[in-house]
């Protein structure tokens, strides 16, 4: 579904990634790991269409998306989740949700109240807070909301770039269970994480991303008995 050939990515003159090569299968969630500063949202940026010196290929379902705008990106089914949420705060959930939808045709107004009332059945507490301003959620809502805004378009894949970072414990159980959900509704999930436990537990492969190179790759069940993989991420 998704095929990264040789992608190599700068910001101004310093390039970021070298020659990375990914592939996410319909249907599975593939997790990629890494530190601070090894590259996980430049990658996903890229993917997405953000604004970014690259070469090599990208392609979605066979098609090449390289140089493709975000826009034109989420009309051929990616979404992207961010890496801080950026949810619009002066508006409401409601507004952010509907605003999720805003490259799907006139024709598909029923179907967009269908997936609306799934979102906020897939997150309860969205429901709750349907009129409140997204800018007064908490964080773990306000990360909810990113997912769900993304979830709007109707995507063939999800990019979602560090869904725990700064939440609690329990909230990230929570947003969890929600994916693995997700992946059993066969949605295509490429997920950017530094909670290597909660990424193995829902991805059946995985990427570990360092300085912008991939330095290991295979089955989440294999990466979690590497010892170098242990130590690194799982505190083993």
């Amino acid at each position: 579904m998704l095929n990264l050939q040789q992608v190599s990515v700068w910001r101004d003159a310093a390039q970021i990634l070298f020659d990375i090569d990914l592939n996410v299968n319909a249907g599975e969630i593939v997790c990629l790991l890494g530190p601070n500063g090894a590259g996980k949202s430049t990658l996903m940026n890229a993917v997405a269409g953000r604004f970014m010196q690259k070469k090599g290929t990208i392609e979605l379902d066979g098609a090449n998306i390289t140089t493709l705008r975000a826009d034109q990106l989420v009309r051929r089914g990616l979404a992207l989740s961010p890496e801080g949420r950026q949810v619009f705060a002066p508006l409401s959930v409601y507004e952010n949700l509907t605003l999720g939808a805003y490259a799907r045709p006139r024709k598909e107004r029923a179907a967009v109240q269908q997936d609306l009332d799934w979102v906020l059945d897939l997150f309860p507490k969205l429901a709750e807070r349907s009129q409140q301003l997204a800018g007064t959620l908490s964080g773990g809502e306000q990360q909810m909301l990113a997912i769900g805004r993304a979830l709007m378009s109707h995507p063939r894949v999800l990019l979602l770039d560090e869904p725990s970072l700064g939440l609690a414990p329990k909230i990230v159980s929570e947003i969890f269970s929600t994916l693995k959900q997700l992946g059993e509704k066969g949605i295509t999930i490429l997920l950017a994480e530094q909670n290597a436990h909660m990424a193995f537990s829902i991805a059946q492969r995985g990427y570990i991303l360092s300085e912008g190179h991939i330095i290991k790759t295979g089955n989440t069940a294999d990466l979690a008995k590497d010892p170098s993989v242990q130590q690194a991420y799982l505190g083993i």
